[in-house]
């Protein structure tokens, strides 16, 4: 079992926009209070596109808040591997490299773009059921 969590960007996004259904979002507001782990790639993909400035705001926060894993020389030898044995495409590959490097479960909705990578552990907030 991983011993953190990596945020990929589209949860970020659904989680700052309030559009995770519950469960989702009471487990990723958990996940953020004890400081986000996010790649690299992932604050570039949230930070490239313009927005209005008070949403720009609200993105440039959250990465400042939370701890960016780099491409270092395990993550790049990690991600080269993870390209030479299926079709990812590179962004995903980094992000999937930097959570098995850190031993971390990825939490994503793209499930199917990383289904298919031997021992990384995902959760899909869109998919967490309310507990009754």
């Amino acid at each position: 079992m991983g011993t953190g969590y990596l945020v990929d960007s589209n949860v970020i996004i659904g989680y700052l926009a309030g559009t995770i259904p519950v469960p989702g979002m009471t487990m990723v507001s958990a996940i953020v209070d004890d400081v986000p782990h996010i790649s690299v790639i992932s604050q570039i993909e949230v930070l490239r596109f313009n927005d209005t400035p008070e949403n720009e705001q609200v993105l440039a926060d959250f990465v400042k808040a939370s701890v960016i894993h780099p491409l270092n020389d395990p993550v790049i030898r990690r991600t080269i591997a993870l390209c030479k044995q299926s079709s990812i495409k590179l962004p995903d590959a980094i992000i999937a490299a930097t959570a098995l490097t850190e031993n971390f479960i990825l939490v994503t909705r793209n499930i199917s773009d990383f289904k298919n990578i031997a021992d990384l552990q995902l959760l899909n907030p869109w998919g967490l059921q309310a507990e009754t």
